[in-house]
């Protein structure tokens, strides 16, 4: 069962095997889902996909699957409705719009694939320019190909959608892949720092361990409750986050950052700094001036575990980041490089995470400086970005 499925699915790129086929087949046979498409596809998506990257080519897969677009040669469509010649299309004509009656009246193809093998006819038959028709490829019609027309099924070409009923739009792509270098909402965030988790049973013996419960009991003749400390994420983490000035324009992604992080980690402290680290951080910033702590006690507080993340546009002017005094608020006796190089030393893993679009980073001065500071290890605030980030950071 669903063999032909497991093959559409690697066609389409999405990578199954053979142990999430026979996790799905036990699924269907158990009576998890009977007789609703809508349920099926979930449960199909569920046992079939891993990562949520993967949706996009799944969704494909599965329009291949149920509707039986692979047996029309939907590449020459594609070609020849490219080269349909530009004035068949032109708006001359207003708009058609129905009422809900006569839409309801008009003859839907029932199929996809019907649909296409209607539109591969009208392809080989027409020869000119129709306006307001019924049936071929036009502008302002009922036919169910073309543009600014209605009909309650069809295919839009050319012109904006304005109905939302057509079921194929030849100018575009109806779906399209996941890019790992757009920015990135709070839940993709938290998937990608979740690589960064070592797992250990630490603490007090709290949760119940059902497996020597039924052990001990066994063994003792008698009921024997087995208590094990809780299993907890133990990788520690340090953030130290650019606030205000350039920053400004990132408030929104950097706030999705951290509630990912708040999420992900148990043991989670973070600080504020601006354009660069100086002698001194601090948590809130309506109180800085009241609220600052010594970079100095921040390296003795917090030891070499910590894995450190600044997450910052590195974008600064060049004395801010190699001169002293070059701070914009104050007179810092010793220049941001230094503090920037101790902190790497001080911790065993350190790693900066610009939102700056990466395809700029070789316009900025201050941001080459810092990568080679940091040994190269400056990510982009991406899906792809936060990944390596993570990846480099649980080595």
């Amino acid at each position: 069962m669903f063999v032909h499925l497991f093959y559409t699915l690697k066609k389409y790129g999405v990578p199954v095997s053979v142990t999430e086929l026979l996790d799905l087949n036990q699924a269907v046979q158990s009576g998890l889902v009977f007789a609703d498409r809508e349920e099926l596809y979930r449960l199909i998506r569920l046992c079939m996909v891993k990562d949520e990257r993967h949706y996009d080519k799944f969704d494909r897969a599965m329009k291949a699957y149920f509707e039986g677009i692979d047996s029309l040669d939907t590449d020459a469509l594609v070609n020849q409705l490219k080269n349909l010649p530009k004035e068949w299309l032109d708006l001359e004509l207003l708009e058609k719009n129905l009422t809900p009656e006569q839409r309801a009246a008009l003859e839907k193809a029932g199929s996809l694939e019907e649909l296409m093998k209607m539109l591969a006819e009208r392809l080989a038959e027409q020869e000119k320019k129709h306006q307001g028709g019924n049936r071929m490829i036009g502008t302002g019609g009922t036919s169910p190909f073309g543009a600014f027309g209605d009909h309650p099924e069809g295919v839009r070409i050319g012109g904006p959608s304005r109905k939302q009923s057509a079921v194929k739009v030849w100018e575009q792509r109806q779906y399209r892949d996941l890019d790992d270098s757009q920015r990135l909402d709070t839940r993709q965030m938290q998937i990608a720092l979740r690589r960064l988790r070592r797992f250990a049973r630490q603490g007090a013996a709290e949760e119940l361990d059902i497996d020597q419960t039924i052990h001990q009991t066994a063994r003792q003749g008698m009921l024997d409750i087995q208590l094990r400390p809780e299993r907890r994420n133990r990788v520690k983490v340090l953030m130290l986050f650019d606030i205000g000035g350039s920053m400004d324009a990132y408030i929104e992604q950097c706030e999705r950052l951290f509630s990912a992080a708040k999420a992900e980690f148990k043991t989670l402290e973070f600080f504020y700094f601006h354009n660069c680290l100086y002698d001194y951080v601090w948590k809130d910033n309506l109180r800085r001036s009241s609220s600052r702590m010594n970079t100095w006690d921040l390296m003795h507080t917090y030891g070499k575990d910590y894995r450190v993340i600044f997450v910052g546009d590195a974008s600064m002017a060049p004395y801010e980041l190699m001169s002293n005094g070059g701070s914009v608020e104050y007179t810092n006796d010793e220049s941001g490089a230094i503090w920037l190089k101790r902190m790497r030393l001080h911790f065993s893993k350190t790693a900066w995470l610009n939102p700056e679009e990466q395809s700029y980073w070789g316009y900025t001065q201050t941001i080459a400086a810092i990568r080679d500071i940091f040994d190269q290890h400056m990510f982009p605030m991406s899906l792809k970005g936060i990944e390596d980030m993570t990846r480099y950071l649980a080595r």
